[in-house]
């Protein structure tokens, strides 16, 4: 056994320039293939995760480099094999995001309407990056409006498919996001052009699911598997104020399910919701890839789950998307 270890560490290293040269020629793929659905499926044995580093203040945290962060699987400090961060430039991380949209009684169509004025200027501040998007709509039950697809005349036009529930009694976001989590899982790219994108699924609603199929602590599960973090927009008809005016938690926030896939709430506050969606294109943008492979001596015990903790060397907060994985 400890010689085919050997041998599999061995030819892991001869493995690793031949995969990331592989890497520089996918990114060389021309501009015309680019703009199409269709994206470039690669398998890793990489185990990756997904982090976003904010000060003592809260402020996110720019321009950190493989070694300001530490990793460790189970207790033991691992190697760090590959590191990325998600900037604004011609060479910055992609994206795979699904919009998950509450479009339950509650919601009216001036809501709507801002809404979706909204996201298209979202959709518009990331144009630069390799981003791809899908949409799905919730009330009672489940649509998706359009599948992945990087051309933004398709995903307005899945914006125009809104459609306001207004006789709706349940507001099934579990299982929006649990559809979603599966669409990212089935349909969007380990890697895009030698890239380890980021996965996010931005869920809009009142923060208060009713009627749902789908558990909380099972969605949890499925977006770590999945390597997605879950983002909550909180609109103004929905959010329950105190007399500070702080926003009062939503069984949503409650769940575990934004802070435990590393995502984060945001509540709007105003009748423009602009403000709110461009500091979450900032914070979703602002996440560093970190990967690493796993202990090969450990992969015998398959099916148990390694605890990961990735720490700054600063002692700044970090964020993860999730806190273990399962070696498959």
């Amino acid at each position: 056994m400890t010689d085919l270890v050997h041998i599999d560490v061995h030819y892991r290293r001869l493995f690793l320039p031949v995969a990331i040269f592989s890497f520089i020629l996918l990114s060389l793929i021309p501009a015309k293939a680019q703009d199409s659905d269709d994206v470039v499926r690669i398998d890793t044995d990489l185990v990756s995760f997904e982090v976003t580093v904010t000060d003592k203040q809260g402020r996110l945290v720019p321009n950190l480099r493989q070694e300001d962060f530490r990793l460790l699987e189970d207790g033991v400090e691992r190697p760090i094999e590959f590191f990325q961060p998600l900037k604004k430039s011609n060479e910055g991380r992609p994206l795979s995001v699904v919009f998950a949209l509450d479009v339950s009684g509650s919601m009216t169509e001036a809501e709507i309407g801002r809404l979706r004025s909204a996201m298209q200027a979202f959709i518009s501040r990331l144009a630069d990056y390799d981003s791809y998007f899908a949409v799905v709509s919730f009330a009672m039950d489940v649509r998706t409006l359009q599948q992945f697809t990087n051309r933004r005349e398709k995903l307005e036009k899945s914006f125009d498919k809104l459609v306001r529930d207004q006789d709706g009694l349940s507001t099934h976001a579990y299982d929006a996001v649990d559809d979603s989590i599966r669409l990212i899982a089935k349909k969007s790219p380990k890697v895009i052009k030698g890239r380890l994108p980021k996965r996010a699924v931005i869920l809009v609603s009142d923060g208060f699911p009713v009627g749902d199929v789908v558990s909380p602590d099972t969605l949890i599960e499925r977006a770590n598997l999945a390597e997605t973090s879950v983002y909550s927009v909180i609109l103004p008809s929905y959010s329950r104020l105190q007399g500070d005016k702080k926003p009062v938690i939503t069984p949503l926030e409650a769940s575990g399910l934004i802070n435990k896939t590393g995502g984060r709430s945001f509540y709007a506050t105003e009748k423009s919701y602009d403000a709110l969606f461009q500091a979450l294109a900032e914070d979703i943008t602002a996440s560093y890839a970190i990967a690493f492979y796993p202990d090969d001596e450990k992969k015998a015990a398959n099916g148990r789950p390694r605890k990961v903790i990735i720490q700054s060397k600063s002692g700044f907060t970090i964020r993860q998307n999730r806190s273990e994985y399962k070696v498959k």
